[in-house]
């Protein structure tokens, strides 16, 4: 029986009282869309009133759906955002044209629905998906873009029926529950593909592309990939940001500046880029300037937060959620490529994954502090440090997240970065 008087008793609830990936791994994990399916016919398929656009794939997803989302909120469109985890906030997960659900909508929803749907025995991630489809159709949004939570073929949010699908990329993450090759991740993101519906794919790769290509042409999906499809031009960083230099046939043209310095993200604009080509030909009027004010404003207009964010200078802080041996490794090439004298690295991560790539793609020059992130599956800091020093890093282990923060901030120079990462988990601890 549920019962909360107050927006904190709702969240505890939600937190403790059902299966929550973030927090308990594989316990939380189920097989099948069959509870999805369950909830969407009681709540009787309110993703149809309106529409949707899929977005899954290893890394940059978040990123490409904030970039639509502002885009699309710049263009006048009502625009839903669904994304997870959450940093600070449970509704960061749930946002309309940037503001987030409200508390009294969360307790509304948990108040008039929890008692009548708990027999399907809902985990948190499709609980929270079918209150975000209920307050979507509720405001009336025009279109939402969702954000799946991983993989994609057995992903709460794959039973959305989008006008157009997005895979970002394929990394190798998640591989307990995704497959041990690339191939075989691919082909769990394949599963977003639609019949009929077209398909992007952000950055090319060899050894995945064949499942692309025979999955979407088995649904008659059309296919494009981003980083064939859209170049850009005088990449010149700024201050905090990149001004990029942009020339698409009538969809974009001239200097567009992102609001933050994260070379990697370039390939999410690419990605964003094609997809608003396409939902163009869809019928979404779009026009440039909505496009340029989109990118610029995409902070201010989505909460964008978490991705290469400069929280100080002299130390230089950057904190980047980057939680696998492909992202971490762009994160830590630009990092190198700043000439700091020395790197400090406050290192937190989970513990039910193989965190051995990830310590590779890390240098061995930087100092540690290591700690273990405020969650059960946070990976003790000993443990941490223990593994890390096999792949020659070294350092110190803390009792926690701000404790190693505060360490590190207190070691670096002006000239020097301390960097925080390893999990979003960690980085919500110093935002």
């Amino acid at each position: 029986m549920y019962s909360a008087s107050t927006y904190k008793e709702t969240l505890d609830f939600l937190y403790t009282r059902l299966p929550m990936y973030q927090r308990q791994g594989a316990a939380a994990y189920k097989h099948d869309l069959s509870t999805t399916q369950a909830l969407d016919r009681f709540f009787q398929h309110p993703h149809t009133a309106f529409k949707s656009i899929h977005i899954a794939g290893t890394n940059g997803k978040g990123s490409v759906c904030h970039m639509l989302a502002s885009i699309l909120q710049d263009a006048g469109y009502k625009t839903g955002l669904f994304t997870s985890p959450h940093y600070k906030d449970f509704r960061e997960r749930i946002r309309i044209n940037g503001g987030m659900i409200p508390e009294e909508d969360v307790m509304e929803f948990m108040d008039r629905y929890y008692d009548k749907v708990e027999a399907y025995s809902p985990s948190f991630f499709e609980l929270t998906f079918s209150m975000a489809a209920w307050y979507f159709k509720e405001e009336k949004v025009d279109v939402v873009v969702w954000e799946t939570g991983m993989g994609g073929r057995l992903d709460s949010t794959n039973v959305v029926s989008p006008m157009l699908s997005v895979i970002t990329n394929v990394a190798m993450d998640h591989t307990r529950f995704l497959g041990e090759t690339l191939p075989e991740i691919a082909r769990e993101k394949a599963g977003i593909i639609k019949k009929d519906t077209p398909i992007i794919i952000g950055e090319y790769l060899e050894e995945v592309m064949p499942v692309f290509e025979e999955v979407s042409s088995a649904v008659d999906a059309p296919l494009s990939v981003a980083s064939r499809e859209v170049s850009l031009y005088n990449v010149k960083p700024v201050t905090g940001a990149l001004e990029v230099a942009l020339s698409l046939d009538g969809l974009v043209k001239g200097r567009v500046t992102l609001p933050f310095p994260a070379r990697y993200q370039l390939v999410n604009m690419q990605t964003t880029l094609q997809a608003i080509r396409v939902l163009k030909t869809l019928g979404l009027v779009i026009r440039p300037v909505n496009i340029k004010r989109g990118f610029e404003h995409v902070v201010t207009n989505t909460g964008f937060q978490g991705r290469f964010q400069v929280l100080r200078r002299g130390p230089l802080v950057i904190a980047d959620s980057a939680h696998n041996p492909a992202a971490i490794a762009g994160v830590m090439k630009q990092l190198e490529g700043f000439k700091r004298n020395r790197i400090h690295i406050v290192l937190g991560v989970v513990n039910d994954k193989d965190i051995s790539g990830l310590l590779d793609a890390l240098p061995q020059r930087a100092r540690y502090y290591f700690a273990r992130a405020d969650i059960p599956r946070g990976l003790s800091a000993e443990t941490l440090r223990d593994q890390a020093l096999k792949a020659g890093l070294k350092g110190n282990a803390y009792e926690s997240v701000p404790i190693a923060f505060k360490k590190a901030l207190a070691a670096a120079g002006r000239r020097e970065v301390v960097f925080v990462g390893g999990s979003i988990f960690t980085v919500a601890e110093v935002l």
